[in-house]
């Protein structure tokens, strides 16, 4: 038997050659299958917390690792949305006047996003177990720490500080719009200025940023 592409020619005296290369030839025409992936869209973000807050306020979190962003809401409302992997995790937000506490427990190991909405004028203390966040720019005093990861502070105008202490156990610490940076063991800026808020940022292990 000889096959070309443009044509196929049989070389045979009996009928069961001939059948037998017309089932290859109508088998090779078939479209190529392939199999139908299981796996479905991700789904939008989950509001989990919702709850009015007074501007210029007081607002303590405590966040279990993932990744976390931080931003001005349209209202004054902590709003807090959950994305990605959310396995058990949970969100719980108390007020009491001008004091707020936020906490998110239970993520998971892997691949867990929130949002948090803030009034865009408000005081933040930030406690992160591990992981990323950034944080938009919010005006106000900010005192952020975590144990392990990547920290992105925006800045909106540096002469808004009085104070500036930032530093990195082991890691890269970039100053941004205050100047200063390092990498290796304990980079470490303080910086003075005309404003009246206070910036504090230390992070045990990873890249520290503040930025315009």
């Amino acid at each position: 038997m000889r096959i070309s592409l443009g044509k196929m020619m049989l070389k045979s005296k009996g009928n069961l050659i001939v059948l037998a290369a017309i089932g290859l030839a109508s088998c090779s025409s078939r479209p190529e299958q392939f199999p139908v992936s299981s796996s479905t869209p991700e789904q939008p973000p989950v509001v989990k917390a919702d709850k009015p807050f007074v501007a210029a306020g007081n607002i303590e979190m405590q966040l279990s690792g993932g990744d976390y962003i931080i931003r001005a809401g349209t209202d004054e409302h902590i709003r807090v949305s959950f994305g990605g992997n959310t396995g058990n995790a949970a969100a719980e937000v108390t007020t009491n006047g001008t004091r707020a506490n936020l906490s998110i427990t239970d993520t998971p190991h892997s691949n867990f996003r929130a949002t948090v909405e803030v009034p865009a004028t408000a005081d933040l203390t930030v406690h992160l177990t591990g992981g990323n966040v950034e944080i938009a720019r919010i005006t106000g005093n900010k005192d952020i720490n975590s144990t392990a990861g990547n920290v992105a502070i925006s800045i909106s105008n540096a002469n808004d500080y009085g104070t500036v202490d930032a530093s990195v156990k082991v890691g890269n610490l970039d100053g941004g719009p205050f100047g200063d940076s390092g990498s290796g063991l304990n980079p470490h800026l303080k910086w003075s200025g005309p404003g009246k808020y206070t910036l504090r940022a230390s992070l045990g292990s990873g890249n520290l940023e503040l930025k315009r």
